[in-house]
């Protein structure tokens, strides 16, 4: 049986008092907020001193948690019947990026659990054009999503839940809400809940005048009411229940699996926009009807869609219209796509395109290059001017602050994302080579805090520059970098000999030819993914993030460019 506490589920707001700790003290917080009609909450706990939407109110709300340090974190998982796509992949990485945040940045504990749906009509419509049985190409395509998710770096949930592992649960969850008088069976084997029975608790999400019901269904009490249970069709997968043969409605499942992890109490629940109605909808309407309660979930929060631009759809497989998260790794790389997740934030549309993504590719080149040059300076390779340590130190002191407001600000990505290029702009402004060599005062604590801090935001987000580049090389060759540090070696000796002879016009047939030579193996090695930079005398060289088989010069060339 599922643990549950009973509670009134009259129409009345209860009041709850709820307290904030904070060095010792305790203070109540307000009680309600009115929204469209309906009551929200304030939820009684802790006050992480963040804010975020929340789609039950509509605008952003202080994120108070019912345990301090601990979220709890329920997300709708795939239906398992072919691969993922780049619209997926947008919902999950951006709220892989924001458990991050929360994780990494604000000490909280996220406890994550996702359904995974491994049984549905598209699964046997699948299983039947295949010729195989419905839980075969279900794993196999869980499977195959599970492996996509571990290229795009989105850490797995604590737990995955299938909901053929769960059909016993789902049907004691049913038993319950027609127990609570919320949900009713008819002699044709369905069972579907009744919208009625919780009046105007219905509509958290949208207003009556937008919701539906099917068409057609003649054996309902009201046109909007859902399934929870659907008798099977022949030759479809079935199990026992109390109402004969068949298998549970959509929205049952998610209900009844979150409760079985989180009970009557949930902080956040995530998902696309496209699942507050009627998905979301109806697992409120459902859950809050089995434990009785008047607020179930406390947080909504919905992704905006994936667009190809030039499109007003979202990227669909019902459309045709989508890109396989395999197709799209064969161009970019996982770090490319959550910079270009970044650059967006988590609830907005965003538009996908080549141009979109060499934003995004640039903007990583950018931070990429600052770091090996500010490297290159704390090394003694690179020769600067004098530069300003105190405007450096005050700057990088003014992006933690921005970044930590930013992000306590409903997750603001973008705008943490701009303090941290800012942070890069001035690095740059200061980084101006000489060709000389003198013995002016340098700064290389301020540039090894800079790159410190910027590794370990971009850490924080997932970009993961050290890992992500050894991952590569590793995967290509071990010896691949012993390798490249011989051959890049070997040119910078002759090319300091040849340099060296400048002013001899009796070595100048030797001299030009051995220049030319260097330069046209820099370049060619470029689109292999190694950047040589010659630096006066002296060079230096780096492995490039990102398909170095994809990439142009012209590509190169970007990012290389500093911030202006």
């Amino acid at each position: 049986m599922l643990g549950h506490s009973v509670r009134s589920v009259s129409g009345k707001v209860r009041i709850f008092r709820s307290f904030k700790v904070n060095a010792g003290s305790v203070r109540p917080h307000s009680t309600e907020c009115g929204v469209s009609g309906k009551n929200w909450l304030k939820p009684s706990g802790f006050d992480t001193g963040l804010t975020t939407f929340n789609s039950l109110t509509k605008q952003k709300e202080p994120l108070i948690l019912a345990r301090d340090g601990v979220a709890t974190w329920y997300s709708c998982g795939p239906t398992v019947y072919d691969h993922a796509h780049l619209g997926h992949a947008c919902s999950y990485v951006r709220f892989d990026i924001l458990q991050r945040i929360l994780s990494r940045l604000f000490g909280i504990t996220v406890i994550h659990a996702m359904v995974i749906t491994d049984i549905d009509d598209k699964i046997i419509k699948r299983s039947w054009e295949e010729n195989v049985s419905p839980s075969i190409i279900a794993r196999m395509y869980e499977e195959d999503f599970k492996q996509d998710m571990l290229s795009l770096k989105v850490l797995p949930p604590v737990i995955y839940l299938r909901v053929t592992e769960n059909i016993k649960r789902i049907i004691t969850f049913i038993e319950g809400i027609i127990k609570n008088g919320h949900a009713y069976a008819t002699k044709e084997g369905d069972v579907f809940f009744d919208i009625q029975s919780i009046g105007n608790r219905y509509g958290k999400f949208v207003g009556a005048v937008e919701m539906q019901g099917e068409v057609g269904v003649s054996n309902k009490r009201d046109p909007r009411d859902f399934a929870l249970w659907k008798p099977s069709k022949p030759q479809e997968p079935y199990w026992d229940s109390p109402w004969g043969r068949g298998r549970p409605g959509w929205h049952i499942e998610c209900s009844t699996i979150a409760s079985c992890v989180f009970g009557d109490q949930l902080d956040i629940h995530s998902g696309g926009i496209d699942l507050a109605f009627p998905h979301h909808e109806n697992e409120v309407a459902q859950s809050e009807a089995f434990h009785q309660c008047d607020q179930w979930g406390h947080y909504f929060l919905h992704s905006g869609h994936l667009h190809l631009k030039g499109s007003t759809e979202k990227m669909s497989k019902s459309l045709k219209n989508y890109i396989t998260i395999k197709d799209f790794l064969q161009s970019y790389s996982a770090n490319e796509f959550r910079m270009f997740c970044l650059l967006t934030k988590y609830r907005s549309a965003i538009d996908y395109s080549d141009s979109s993504m060499m934003e995004a590719r640039t903007s990583l080149g950018t931070i990429t290059t600052f770091i090996h040059d500010a490297q290159a300076y704390i090394k003694g390779q690179l020769q600067c001017s004098p530069v300003k340590e105190t405007l450096l130190w005050e700057s990088l002191a003014e992006t933690k602050s921005k970044v930590l407001k930013a992000l306590a600000d409903d997750f603001d990505t973008p705008r943490a994302m701009g303090a941290v290029m800012n942070l890069v702009y001035q690095g740059n402004c200061q980084l101006q080579p000489v060709s000389t060599c003198d013995s002016t005062a340098r700064s290389p604590a301020v540039f090894g805090a800079m790159v410190s801090y910027i590794r370990e935001v971009l850490d924080v987000f997932g970009v993961d520059l050290l890992r992500g580049k050894q991952t590569e090389v590793q995967g290509t060759s071990a010896n691949l970098q012993g390798i490249v540090e011989q051959l890049a070696h070997f040119r910078s000796e002759v090319r300091s000999l040849a340099l060296s002879h400048r002013k001899d016009t009796a070595t100048a047939s030797l001299r030009n030819p051995l220049l030319k030579a260097c330069d046209t193996l820099r370049n060619d090695l470029a689109p292999l993914g190694i950047l040589i930079k010659d630096r006066g005398a002296i060079s230096t060289w780096e492995i490039t993030e990102g398909k170095p088989s994809q990439r142009s010069q012209s590509d190169h060339d970007s990012l290389k460019l500093k911030s202006s």
